[in-house]
């Protein structure tokens, strides 16, 4: 079995990270990490490309670190442009049994606007995607 991780570079996610450990050691799966630097076309950016590509390296290396933590190795791949078909084109490179990724973290009205890369994965990577939501805090 083959697992992609999309580490999300707009937010520190180490429950999703985790969750494909998990998955890892039930089925002796490998872990591939992409984070994409979500930038589609740089001259129309406010910041020059190279602080989005360090936001998904930062998002790739501390998912991998964590995996490496856990016992598990992890190759990992930073790309550049929209992460939905970054992550879908990966997860065919890889031939990746199921995507991993976290749930959004965007908030309601801007998930209306701009798109959902989660729920845009399920209806359009043609394979497999768990989608893991911050785990629950105890009241």
């Amino acid at each position: 079995m083959r697992i992609v991780l999309a580490a999300n570079p707009e937010a520190d996610q180490p429950w999703v990270t985790d969750a494909a450990a998990d998955l890892v050691r039930q089925t002796g799966a490998t872990v591939a990490v992409v984070a994409v630097d979500e930038l589609e076309i740089e001259h129309l950016a406010p910041l020059p490309r190279s602080v989005y590509t360090e936001r998904a390296e930062r998002a790739k290396e501390a998912a991998v670190r964590r995996l490496a933590e856990a016992g598990i190795e992890a190759t990992g791949t930073v790309l550049p442009g929209r992460p939905v078909d970054q992550i879908i084109r990966f997860g065919e490179e890889q031939s990746a049994d199921l995507i991993v990724v976290g749930s959004s973290v965007r908030p309601l009205v801007a998930q209306r606007l701009l798109g959902s890369v989660p729920l845009s994965l399920i209806q359009r990577a043609g394979r497999p995607v768990l989608v893991v939501t911050h785990p629950a805090t105890g009241d």
